[in-house]
């Protein structure tokens, strides 16, 4: 349904998003994630039509809707577009927003379709309500409810739920995505925040300095990293060093490590061994043993840094633990712990970091 080659987007002459290719099948939501300034909101809007791109091309339904020379307007492109703002109108009560794009259509027909979208987002009976009178999650309803109205054959959000509260970005980005796979739309969404990209989507694809450092799965990203980049902006880890005993297997301060496949480094490599807070396992009977740094409560968990390795030579490292709540310890306190690394992720040391 949708695919970029090699697509970049520049500003005169700057160049912000830098050759990227990626491809989502239809009834597939995908996000861009990154820091500010990292060019995914310059790729959606590339791929909205509202900027032309200096390089590649982009296809909605194997139709060339962006390249070099040609550039398709964005109101013929079936593309529906949810903007972080919402752009809804304020003097418009809420069925009229919805029906806004719709007015080539018969009124009953119009309504109909109204009522079905309400129902659809969960706000039924509040067709007669203006803007001002809804709360922000009910904006970002009616916004999704506008943009599906045409029957986009794509749909693109901006940063859709950055004007809200926590707790109902998440349960609204669960919501929305139960709607869109509902109605088996395609959809791509920027977002900086990565907990929305895990509630979304099936694929992600995160962003530096305008190029895609990673396309893969939630999966993918958190447990198998392509860069140090990637590792540090998907989850929590820490990297610890490690030397390479063979190319499958690594000796650090918390044992020696091994997987299946060749790690890519050779015996006597320096690396740095990524290790999340899930692959430390509290366990009192574990004679590896860590001192407590720090601690904070997490509800039903307590995230520990630890200090780990032979501190009377000074080879220690720093650890996070993530551990059950009830397992109270204090602060300089040594606890037993057990390390349970399913993916080995190494990437080599540099100078800088020996």
């Amino acid at each position: 349904m949708l695919q970029l080659q090699q697509v970049s987007v520049a500003y005169q002459s700057s160049q912000v998003v830098k050759a990227i290719s990626f491809t989502l099948q239809a009834g597939e939501i995908g996000c861009l994630v990154g820091p500010s300034g990292s060019g995914k909101t310059s790729l959606l809007r590339a791929i909205a039509g509202f900027e032309p791109v200096s390089q590649g091309q982009v296809l909605v339904a194997g139709e060339v809707v962006s390249a070099l020379g040609v550039q398709q307007n964005p109101e013929q492109r079936q593309i529906g577009v949810v903007f972080q703002d919402y752009a809804l109108f304020p003097h418009l009560t809420v069925g009229d927003n919805i029906c806004f794009g719709l007015w080539r259509q018969p009124k009953a027909q119009q309504q109909q379709k109204m009522q079905q979208l309400l129902q659809l987002v969960g706000l039924s009976g509040m067709a007669g309500r203006y803007i001002h009178q809804l709360s922000g999650g009910q904006q970002q309803r009616v916004a999704l409810a506008r943009a599906l109205a045409p029957e986009p054959r794509l749909l693109l959000l901006d940063e859709p739920f950055s004007g809200l509260d926590a707790d109902l970005r998440d349960s609204l980005a669960r919501d929305i995505r139960g709607i869109l796979k509902q109605l088996n739309i395609t959809a791509v969404m920027v977002t900086h925040d990565q907990h929305e990209a895990f509630a979304m989507a099936d694929w992600i694809g995160v962003m530096a300095h305008g190029s895609l450092q990673q396309w893969g799965t939630p999966y993918q990203l958190y447990h198998q990293p392509a860069n140090r980049f990637v590792a540090d902006f998907i989850g929590q880890g820490d990297l610890i060093r490690g030397d390479m005993l063979d190319g499958f297997q690594v000796k650090t301060c918390l044992g020696v490590f091994q997987q299946p496949q060749h790690t890519g480094f050779d015996a006597g490599c320096a690396v740095d061994v990524l290790v999340r807070p899930d692959d430390i396992l509290h366990d009192d009977a574990s004679p590896l043993r860590a001192k407590v740094l720090s601690r904070a409560f997490r509800g039903a968990h307590m995230l520990y840094q630890l200090q780990v390795g032979d501190f009377a030579q000074g080879s220690n490292e720093q650890i996070s633990c993530l551990a059950p709540s009830h397992h109270q310890h204090q602060l300089g306190e040594m606890i037993g712990i057990r390390v349970q690394i399913d993916d080995l992720v190494c990437f080599a040391r540099t100078v800088n970091q020996a």
